[in-house]
């Protein structure tokens, strides 16, 4: 509470005196509390006769570092905040599954268990980067659910380029930096036949990871948005930033249906056009990615024919002369 105080003081002084009265503490309890926070990195100053104002806040992701940079509706005005969880994605279902509302957020400092494309991890060094789940519940048949990554990634890919870099997106739900995954989309849903009772929007985007934070597996096929721009991610500001896309593409896909996002996906994506080696299912198709359909599927011009591509790993196949 101290923190909420001081943050709406801005760029003025609060007195000791008029935190003790609103919080009914006594002066030096407030002190302890301030000297708390200093701890955890907040910058605090205190003045004689003036009282403590708050300079800086450290590079989190609480309610108190995004809440005042949020421009929704509904996304992310409750989010839940946790230093480390096994995986963003399992504690939204939780949440979801006890009565979670349409647009609660989830997210973590460090994601320890993370989970990418058919069961894969997902790494994230803590403090560096983003990851969050976003609880939805659209009035959707379940058949729609998948046209909700390809919305996610038209959304997440604008908010990377806002922030300076030259993202794309590759089919179905990675996006890249000159050919290097920078972040990835994971959509689960818990539905029946007829609906959909909720979609968990999960999204992992390596935001300051430093090229030594890579396992050396994937260290020549990742990058970061701080590598590609030279300069570091304010994450409080992407994350405020991405959930307002997410949101305004949300309304456009309510409002106009899949049409308006498929055509900003083909505008978007790296994979269209290209010679392709897609494994899905336990067989391999080699082919040209010629477009998506109204569903988000992927077509696929094998020889003479058009193979429909629902899901699976895309690799773009390198010419000799490369």
């Amino acid at each position: 509470m101290i923190l909420a105080f001081l943050a709406e003081g801005g760029d003025d002084y609060v007195s000791g005196a008029a935190l003790s009265d609103k919080l009914g503490l006594s002066r030096t309890a407030v002190w302890k509390h301030v000297e708390q926070l200093r701890k955890l990195g907040y910058r605090i100053d205190a003045q004689s006769a003036k009282g403590y104002r708050l300079l800086e806040v450290p590079d989190r992701l609480t309610t108190l570092e995004v809440g005042p940079l949020l421009s929704t509706r509904e996304l992310g005005r409750t989010l839940h905040h946790y230093d480390e969880l096994p995986s963003t994605n399992a504690k939204a279902f939780e949440l979801a599954h006890e009565g979670g509302f349409h647009g609660e957020v989830i997210v973590t400092e460090h994601q320890t268990a993370g989970k990418g494309r058919r069961g894969r991890a997902w790494v994230s060094p803590a403090g560096k980067n983003l990851a969050l789940s976003v609880i939805l519940r659209p009035d959707i048949a379940p058949a729609r659910a998948p046209e909700l990554t390809l919305v996610a990634a038209v959304a997440l890919t604008e908010t990377l380029r806002d922030s300076g870099v030259e993202a794309s997106i590759k089919w179905p739900n990675d996006v890249q930096i000159a050919g290097r995954k920078v972040a990835g989309i994971l959509t689960e849903l818990s539905a029946d036949v007829e609906r959909v009772h909720f979609v968990v929007l999960g999204i992992g985007v390596n935001l300051n990871t430093d090229a030594a934070d890579f396992p050396p597996d994937v260290a020549e096929l990742a990058t970061s948005v701080s590598l590609n721009r030279s300069s570091p991610v304010h994450r409080a500001l992407f994350t405020a930033a991405l959930l307002a896309k997410i949101e305004q593409w949300l309304d456009t896909w309510t409002e106009e249906g899949f049409e308006p996002v498929r055509a900003s996906w083909r505008a978007m994506a790296s994979t269209l056009g290209q010679e392709v080696l897609v494994r899905a299912d336990n067989k391999e198709l080699r082919g040209f990615a010629e477009d998506i359909d109204s569903t988000g599927a992927l077509l696929l011009r094998v020889g003479e024919r058009i193979e429909r591509v629902l899901s699976g790993d895309v690799e773009q196949v390198r010419s000799r002369k490369q």
